[in-house]
């Protein structure tokens, strides 16, 4: 058995499926892919999810715009994405580290107001006091949307491009303290038949 450690190479990744609760699903997302500019990422569609590798400022973004781009129709849609960075053996796609870390996404979607639900988790796998590290990042949410708790997760409302930028922090400041593996889980509604009136999605 071979020993596997966290990867150096600087690749973050995300694998996500986006779901419009609607007749015309397929031009819903197909719609919202041609409006995503995803020249500085690695992609790949298959049966069962996306995957968008890269930089993670362009991971951020590219999932990000995706999402506000789909929600923008006004169908109920639904993300699931889990974004990654230091996984083991991930290697491959290397030539987008030589990208910039300039967003090509975010001047087209940033006055986009979409209101969101939202629920995350935060694995630090990569060694340290995890447990501290994720209750920080929590509380620094806060400066972003309303948080709250949840089963297994914590709960976000709030606009949509405040939640992304707001996770995309919380990523960031965990990398930053020492985890050389972290992986992030998310969900997002939009435009929930439950949601309005103020109710939240269950």
């Amino acid at each position: 058995m071979t020993n596997q450690h966290c990867s150096t190479s600087g690749i973050a990744g995300c694998s996500f499926s986006i779901h419009p609760m609607s007749d015309n699903f397929i031009e819903v997302i197909t719609t919202a892919l041609k409006n995503v500019d995803t020249s500085k990422v690695w992609m790949e569609t298959d049966d069962v999810t996306t995957t968008v590798r890269g930089r993670l400022p362009h991971v951020f973004d590219v999932t990000k715009a995706i999402f506000i781009h789909a929600a923008r129709t006004g169908e109920h849609v639904a993300f699931e994405g889990t974004y990654s960075l230091g996984c083991p053996g991930d290697s491959a796609g290397d030539v987008y580290l030589a990208e910039d870390d300039v967003t090509v996404n975010h001047v087209q979607v940033k006055d986009i107001k979409q209101s969101v639900a939202a629920k995350f988790s935060l694995y630090p796998l990569g060694g340290g006091n995890y447990m501290d590290v994720i209750m920080e990042q929590i509380e620094a949410m806060k400066e972003h949307v309303d948080v709250s708790h949840a089963h297994y997760a914590t709960r976000l409302d709030g606009e949509s491009i405040k939640i992304f930028d707001g996770l995309e922090q919380v990523f960031n400041a965990t990398v930053d303290g020492g985890s050389s593996h972290t992986v992030m889980t998310v969900s997002v509604s939009a435009n929930s038949p439950s949601h309005k009136g103020g109710d939240k999605d269950e």
